[in-house]
């Protein structure tokens, strides 16, 4: 196995399911989504050739971030990371995996109104112009634009991230399904949006995201996952005990 499948395999610290399953939109078609950040060992850094940020695998649907680039992008504001973190379906989570759930309200800034909006501006870009092109709707799409307007407009408004869509299901999937006609399924996107701007003035989120907290925080697990013997390439802790690879 590659060395990034075998950092995934033995170094993640945190697998949930992501997608439609965590958003609360599955059906008996839908895949499993699953998400995960893993831990490079340390001394892995030291060497010309450095450890991958992601990796995609080994599972099907399986796609994973390095702790450092989950960081990066979680303070970013990326949406995809954020919802990761807050998945309620948590397949595996070390105490390192712990710690990175606590760390959440760290990366949540007012700065998720500009990235929730771009990506669903983004989708929404997308299926308009497929739609001019083709005459075709790719209505997953769609559903996706109008999910993020609303889990974002939340974010604002209450300071917490819901993953499920809640009250919004069926009314989503009849969309996923092509029922409502375009103009109304677009009327809804402009009020989402609108109401999604309408919750920044007042949101308690704060204005940037506690960046001195995680860096503090991705420091020790680097020096936590360090090894006292020379040459020896340390896996990810488990139970607080350090694992020595060959």
């Amino acid at each position: 196995m590659e060395r990034g499948g075998l950092l995934v395999e033995k170094h993640t610290i945190l697998a949930v399911v992501a997608g439609s399953r965590a958003f609360g939109l599955a059906t008996a078609e839908s895949d499993t989504d699953r998400r995960g950040v893993y831990v490079a060992p340390t001394e892995w850094f030291w060497r010309l050739e450095k450890p991958p940020q992601h990796w995609e695998g080994p599972l099907p649907e399986q796609f994973s971030w390095e702790v450092e680039r989950c960081c990066a992008l979680a303070l970013d504001g990326n949406p995809n990371v954020l919802e990761v973190l807050h998945s309620p379906l948590v397949e595996h989570c070390t105490p390192l995996g712990a710690e990175l759930r606590e760390l959440r309200p760290a990366f949540l800034s007012q700065e998720v109104h500009r990235t929730f909006g771009r990506y669903a501006y983004r989708q929404l870009t997308r299926a308009r112009a497929r739609r001019e092109r083709t005459g075709e709707v790719r209505w997953k799409h769609v559903v996706h634009l109008l999910r993020l307007l609303l889990t974002g407009e939340a974010l604002l408004r209450t300071g917490e991230l819901r993953v499920d869509v809640g009250p919004y299901r069926e009314r989503l999937l009849a969309v996923r399904r092509g029922e409502p006609a375009w103009d109304e399924v677009m009327a809804w996107a402009a009020e989402l949006s609108a109401r999604l701007d309408e919750a920044l003035p007042a949101s308690p989120l704060p204005q940037s995201p506690d960046r001195p907290r995680v860096e503090s925080w991705l420091t020790s697990v680097r020096h936590r996952n360090l090894t006292a013997v020379p040459g020896a390439v340390p896996r990810a802790r488990a139970n607080g005990a350090a694992l020595l690879a060959p």
